[in-house]
């Protein structure tokens, strides 16, 4: 564990416990009691049609199931509680081809083509102490600088310590030592972490942060990681809510990374600094977004990716559905609008809109630094651009047998200057149809 988190935790820890003598133990029913069994059938079909891809793949055109059952226990009774989590998943091949492979969905063999089936079983073990938990095992952390992928048919998973602590009121902490990874078509639970757009693996990542809620309309986040040899990664955000009158409402976030190589610096040089600043103006069942972000650096903001696809430790406005907005010295604007059809009689429909145009993508003046550029760091060019086109249906179920059932089409266009197309990714036109149907054992 690196010497940042040594020297952090325990004054973290010390924050956490410095109560839970005082405080009454949390209520728990049982290992069983408080345990719950949910199943889960989720439905995906892929399609993104590549245009100006000479020689390249034409299109990857893929339709897969895949059906989860996760089981999380309760704790048993004491000052100290103990649990178990796990989860078994199968993914099955409904349509794909040779040529179509690609999407994610489906693990490709090496003849190949997609694999007909997979299947992944795992789990962690957990201690419960007053409002802190410590987990060890295969588990699906969520922050900023450190974020298992959601973008498939399956959740990626990384393997090793997570803690928590909800101590004190209005603060969450959390820390984190993993070692290990996999893709979300993957079966391989011991795969290496590596950042995504330089391809540099690594075996040891650390994390610290928490949030903090000073009242009911500003909260503030902290967070810092090594990527051990490649990176250090620090991060904050400022969130404000400003009522207006009836319906009516103003949200701005702002979030701000920065990142420096460290150690053996594996991927080479990294001096970038990379922000965003969003506002948003909701009326009723409408909602108006504006964002603007910026990369600070000759090199692309960079974050956790396994091995084919991204995490979701990226915490800015203009990450979307193809692109991330993210190249070296990149400037980017957004309009979204939001439609919540709930104020019409239609609980559950939602539409989203959204258009975000980049440019002045410039890594003309990279220095590979001791390692040389490694993944896609120097090989933008200069005066790069690109815009996003994304549009979102979106219904759950409300009631009946069906609850919570959702069923989500996602469309995208994506345009690029020809360097950046070919470094990044290839100008498409996409759809996704993605079908969640959870359903409560017990």
């Amino acid at each position: 564990m690196n010497p940042m988190l040594l020297t952090v935790l325990p004054l973290a820890l010390t924050a956490g416990f410095a109560q839970w003598a005082q405080a009454s133990e949390t209520a728990s029913k049982g290992f069983i009691e408080d345990g719950s069994l949910t199943l889960t059938n989720r439905n995906f079909y892929f399609y993104r049609n590549f245009v100006n891809n000479p020689g390249g793949q034409n299109y990857r055109d893929e339709w897969a199931h895949g059906i989860i059952l996760d089981y999380v226990s309760g704790y048993t009774q004491g000052v100290v509680g103990f649990g178990v989590d796990a989860y078994a998943q199968l993914g099955l091949k409904l349509d794909s081809g040779k040529g179509r492979t690609g999407t994610g969905l489906l693990p490709v063999g090496a003849d190949g083509r997609a694999e007909d089936d997979y299947s992944e079983a795992g789990g962690a073990v957990k201690a419960r102490l007053s409002r802190t938990e410590l987990k060890y095992g295969n588990l699906t952390p969520l922050n900023p600088v450190f974020g298992t992928g959601t973008a498939r048919l399956f959740t990626s998973r990384a393997t090793g310590f997570q803690l928590t602590s909800q101590e004190l009121q209005g603060l969450e902490l959390d820390a984190g030592h993993f070692t290990a990874g996999n893709d979300a078509d993957s079966t391989n639970a011991d795969g290496a972490l590596r950042s995504l757009y330089s391809g540099v693996e690594t075996r040891r990542v650390d994390y610290l942060g928490g949030n903090y809620a000073l009242s009911d309309s500003l909260s503030l986040s902290l967070y810092g990681s090594e990527f051990a040899d490649i990176w250090r990664q620090y991060y904050a955000n400022a969130h404000y809510n400003l009522p207006l009158a009836e319906a009516q409402a103003l949200a701005f976030d702002f979030n701000i990374y920065r990142t420096l190589d460290e150690g053996a610096q594996l991927a080479g040089d990294i001096d970038n600094t990379t922000w965003s600043l969003s506002a948003a103006y909701s009326l009723g069942a409408h909602t108006f977004t504006l964002a603007h972000q910026r990369v600070n650096g000759d090199e692309p903001f960079d974050y956790l990716g396994f091995d084919r696809q991204p995490g979701t430790s990226i915490f800015l406005a203009n990450s979307v559905q193809i692109v991330d907005f993210n190249g070296p010295n990149e400037r980017s604007w957004q309009l979204r609008y939001d439609l919540n059809m709930a104020a019409y009689g239609v609980p559950g429909l939602s539409f989203m809109g959204r258009y975000v145009r980049g440019d002045n993508i410039d890594d003309s003046h990279y220095n590979g630094g001791p390692n040389g550029g490694q993944g896609v760091y120097g090989a933008y060019g200069s005066d790069g651009r690109r815009w996003e086109r994304d549009l979102e249906a979106r219904y759950v179920v409300q009631s009946g047998p069906a609850r919570d059932l959702s069923v989500r089409v996602r469309q995208a266009t994506l345009r690029s200057s020809e360097q950046v197309a070919r470094t990044d990714t290839a100008d498409s036109n996409e759809v996704r149809v993605i079908i969640d149907y959870p359903l409560s054992l017990f």
